[in-house]
């Protein structure tokens, strides 16, 4: 139980960290509605600018801005996170769910990045802080999940030898490595 708190207080903390940014991150989107000329808090030099990334396409895929969808998934996570870390009782179920979102969020940050760096070329501080609590709240929540995945004995097992020496923290860790490093390749 004791576990469980800890992996739910990973799922607060990264959310609020990422709804912190999504929210920052809008604020900064409605100066540019404002005044597209507007310098902004957050553009700190030529590689943390986000006033470009804001200004990209890949920043509003779905025809409005996508830190929109941030404050959406991180106020569910939050919420969520908050229910567990108090004592609350989280079915299995709404768990998945949470995960599949988190997946979602996991794989369209990445694409994001890929797109952020080669693409627009420059990054956007409020985007690492999100991303930071994205790939948190994964690895928090498969740890929350991984025993309530409908997997044979045999399977279940090695599952449970994987996560036992740490192999799906790594996994996360993994990624964010993959984009520090994509990163510094570009803009060294």
């Amino acid at each position: 139980m004791a576990k469980q708190k800890l992996y739910y207080a990973v799922v607060t903390i990264g959310a609020a960290v990422g709804l912190l940014a999504s929210f920052g991150q809008m604020l900064e989107k409605i100066t540019l509605l404002k005044n597209s000329d507007a310098v902004l808090s957050c553009n700190l030099n030529s590689v943390f600018n986000c006033s470009n990334v804001l200004n990209a396409w890949q920043s509003s895929v779905f025809g409005f801005p996508n830190t929109l969808l941030c404050i959406i998934f991180f106020s569910l996570v939050l919420a969520a996170g908050l229910i567990g870390w108090t004592g609350g009782a989280i079915n299995a179920k709404l768990r998945f769910f949470f995960q599949f979102l988190a997946l979602f969020f996991a794989g369209f940050g990445f694409w994001y990045f890929w797109q952020s760096i080669f693409v627009v070329g420059v990054l956007c501080i409020y985007c690492i802080f999100c991303y930071g609590g994205v790939l948190a709240i994964n690895a928090a929540l498969f740890r929350l999940n991984y025993k309530d995945y409908p997997l044979s004995k045999k399977a279940a097992a090695r599952l449970e030898a994987w996560v036992a020496r740490g192999a799906d923290i790594f996994f996360w860790c993994l990624i964010a490595l993959v984009i520090a490093l994509e990163a510094i390749i570009n803009f060294a």
